[in-house]
This record gives C-alpha cells, structure tokens and sequence, in this order.
C-alpha cells in the first residue's frame, strides 16, 4: 500500500537538503509530493525540475488555476518541515496567501495527521508570536516538533549544532502514518 507524504518547505537553510530527504522518505516506502514556498521555490530553481523527476510528481509553489486537475494524489500525512517564524506564524493566523500554508491548513481541517518542525533561531523564540503561534498549532490538531524531546534552536546566523534533525521529522512522520487517524 502506497502512502503519500506532503512535504512543505520554507525558505530556510535546511531546505538544500530536501532531494536527500525525500530519497530517505522514499526509502521508508513514502509517495513524496513536495511543495515549497515561493522563496523557497526561488532557493531551489535551477533543482525544480530534478525534483519533480525525483518525486514523479510536479513540485507546486503556486496555487492552480481553477478548473485545473488536482496533480498529487491525496495526502496521508503532512509534514511542514523547515517552517521558518513567517511560515508559522502565517499557519496559525490562517493566512492563506502562499498554497503550502493553504495546504496546511486544509490538511489539519481534513483530518490528515499534519506535523511542523520549525526553523528558527533564538532571537525569533523571544518574539511572543512564536508561543502564541505554536499553542494555536498545537489545539488545532497539528504535532509540533519542538520543546522537549526536540533539538535547541541556534544562535543568530549560526548553524544548528548537529544539523536540521530531519531523521527525527521522518520518524514521527511514519509514526503519524501508522496511527489511526483522530488517535
């Protein structure tokens, strides 16, 4: 059995790294379909179209026009991962102008197990956004990944020391797709 995995990214860092990524989620038997922000999708341009071949499927940036096919098949999980400071905070005010954040949110009001690994720095933590954004996230429904169990966030224009923790996102996005859905 198939199971298709939405993975949205934001313009962070952590986001050169998605082609390995999504080899990895394929490893683990993931039907990825990727989805980027518009900054995101401008990072990775010149990669676009090698990771739509990676993926088999076009990777989406813009909304569709109306009328037009649905491309992806439908999602059994939704993970958002890196979600920068605007990406989240944009999630939780449900602004909906950029398609992956749509998508996020329609994922949650679906019911599809929809998880978020935030991208940020100290500095952004302090900004009480940041709570308030990650309290509403979490009553909606969607599994945050961070705070206890998650890695510290970094300094301000350093690295994350050990990396963006994508094996820990990959695992809690196949025990989301292993969980009835509501559990």
């Amino acid at each position: 059995m198939t199971r298709t995995l939405y993975l949205f990214c934001s313009a962070a860092p952590p986001v050169f790294d998605v082609a390995s990524v999504i080899e990895d989620a394929q490893r683990r038997g993931w039907d990825v379909c990727l989805g980027l922000t518009p900054t995101a999708a401008r990072w990775l341009e010149h990669g676009l179209d090698g990771l739509a071949a990676l993926t088999g499927h076009p990777v989406r940036f813009m909304y569709d026009l109306p009328g037009q096919p649905e491309p992806w098949p439908a999602a059994d999980v939704v993970l958002f991962a890196p979600a920068t400071f605007t990406a989240m905070n944009e999630w939780a005010l449900g602004l909906t102008e950029k398609f992956v954040v749509s998508m996020a949110v329609q994922g949650v009001g679906k019911g599809v197990p929809t998880l978020l690994m935030p991208c940020v720095n100290e500095a952004h933590v302090q900004h009480p956004a940041f709570g308030t954004s990650l309290a509403t996230l979490r009553a909606t429904g969607v599994q945050v990944l961070y705070g206890e169990g998650a890695p510290p966030v970094n300094a301000p224009g350093q690295d994350l020391p050990g990396g963006y923790p994508w094996g820990m996102a990959l695992d809690a996005v196949e025990r989301a797709g292993r969980e009835p859905a509501g559990a």
